[in-house]
C-alpha cells in the first residue's frame, strides 16, 4: 500500500536557535511519506540560511513577505501537495513515531475524522519534558472537545498536536491573516467543527519549547490584546453556530471569562468587553489564577486589584 503524505508546514520568524532541530524531528519522522515546507516570515536572523542548509530533497524552503504566523502557513498550505497537515513551529519538536501513530489510527478509523496527541513542556531538552494528562486526551467529538477544552483545559493544544486532513482544512477555510495572538484556537476551533471527530494518540508525543525570552503568546502590546479577543469572540461565534446549549455557553463564557483576566490590568477597556461577554453567555465560575497568596487575596480586594499586585511584583522583580 502506498502512504498517503503528509506534508508538515514550518513557519519560522527568527528562529535561528531552534530551527534546525525542528526540521530534523520531521525528517527523522518513521512515517515515510513526508514533506517539509519551510516559510521564512522575514527573519533577521540565521533562520532562512540554517533551513537552506539542510538541503533535503523533501524539504522546500520558502519566504513569505506578508507578516504573521497566519499568512506563512497559508503560504504553506497552497504549497504543500499532501492529503493530510502538520503545523509545526520553528521552536516545537516530534516524537519520531508522532505522525505514524496517527495516520494509522486515522487509516483505521471514520472518514473525516481528525487526531489529536500528548505533548509536554521544554525548555532546553526534550528529554526534560513531562507529559501531564488533560481532559481532552480521549476519543471526542468535535463540540465535547471544545467545550472540554474551554472549560476544563484552558483551551490549549499546540498546533502540532493535531495530525488534520486536508479536506477539514478545505472546508473550513484557511488561516485568518488578521490575527496575531491566538490566531490558532480560531484557526482549529473552524477545523475541529468541519471534522469527523478527533482521535487520541497517546503516543503520538510533541515537545512544546518554553522559551526564556518573550514569545508571541505573552505579548502584551495592543494589537495583540485585540487579537486575543477577536479570536476568542470569533471561536465562541463559531461554536454557538453549531451547538447552543447551556454547555456550549458555559464554554463560551468561561473562554471570555478567561481572557477578561488574561489582559487586565494591561487592557481594562478589552478586559471589560470580554467580561460583559461572559456575563451575556450566562456567567462563569472560573478562577483567577494564582497560588495560595492569590487565592487569599482574591476574596478579600477583588480579581482587579490583586492582578495589578501581581503585575507590580512582576515588575519589582524584573527591575531588581
Amino acid at each position: 500500500m502506498t502512504e498517503k503524505l503528509v506534508s508538515v508546514v514550518v513557519p519560522v520568524l527568527n528562529g535561528g536557535p531552534w530551527i534546525l532541530e525542528a526540521i530534523e524531528s520531521c525528517l527523522e519522522q518513521s512515517w515515510p511519506a513526508i514533506e517539509v515546507i519551510v516559510i521564512d516570515n522575514g527573519s533577521v536572523d540565521n533562520s532562512l540560511e540554517v533551513a537552506r542548509g539542510t538541503r533535503a530533497a523533501n524539504v522546500l524552503v520558502t519566504e513569505c513577505q506578508t507578516r504573521g504566523a497566519p499568512a506563512a502557513r497559508n503560504v504553506g498550505i497552497r504549497l504543500a501537495q499532501g492529503e493530510y497537515f502538520q503545523f509545526l513551529d520553528a521552536d516545537d519538536v516530534l516524537h519520531r513515531d508522532k505522525i505514524a501513530i496517527q495516520m494509522r489510527r486515522l487509516t483505521e478509523g471514520p472518514s473525516g475524522a481528525m487526531a489529536s496527541g500528548a505533548w509536554a513542556r521544554f525548555r532546553h531538552s526534550i528529554a526534560d519534558g513531562r507529559f501531564l494528562r488533560e481532559p481532552v486526551w480521549q476519543d471526542l467529538s468535535p463540540i465535547d472537545f471544545l467545550v472540554l477544552s474551554w472549560l476544563k483545559s484552558g483551551g490549549m493544544m499546540p498546533a502540532f498536536g493535531w495530525l488534520t486532513p486536508r479536506r477539514a482544512v478545505e472546508h473550513a477555510g484557511w488561516w485568518d491573516e488578521s490575527l496575531s495572538l491566538n490566531d490558532d484556537g480560531e484557526f482549529f476551533t473552524r477545523v475541529l467543527l468541519a471534522s469527523n471527530g478527533i482521535l487520541f494518540c497517546e503516543e503520538a508525543k510533541g515537545y512544546y519549547r518554553t522559551a526564556p525570552l518573550i514569545t508571541l503568546s505573552k505579548r502584551q502590546d495592543r494589537q495583540a490584546a485585540e487579537s486575543g479577543f477577536r479570536a476568542a469572540q470569533l471561536s465562541c461565534q463559531h461554536l454557538l453556530a453549531v451547538d447552543s446549549g447551556p454547555l456550549a455557553l458555559s464554554a463560551c463564557a468561561t473562554t471570555m471569562k478567561r481572557f477578561a483576566y488574561s489582559c487586565y490590568p494591561a487592557h481594562p477597556d478589552l478586559s471589560s468587553r470580554g467580561d460583559e461577554m461572559a456575563t451575556a453567555f450566562g456567567g462563569s465560575d472560573l478562577p483567577f489564577g494564582g497560588g495560595w497568596p492569590t487565592k487569599l487575596l482574591v476574596p478579600l480586594v477583588g480579581w482587579k486589584l490583586t492582578s495589578r499586585l501581581q503585575r507590580l511584583k512582576r515588575l519589582l522583580r524584573v527591575q531588581g
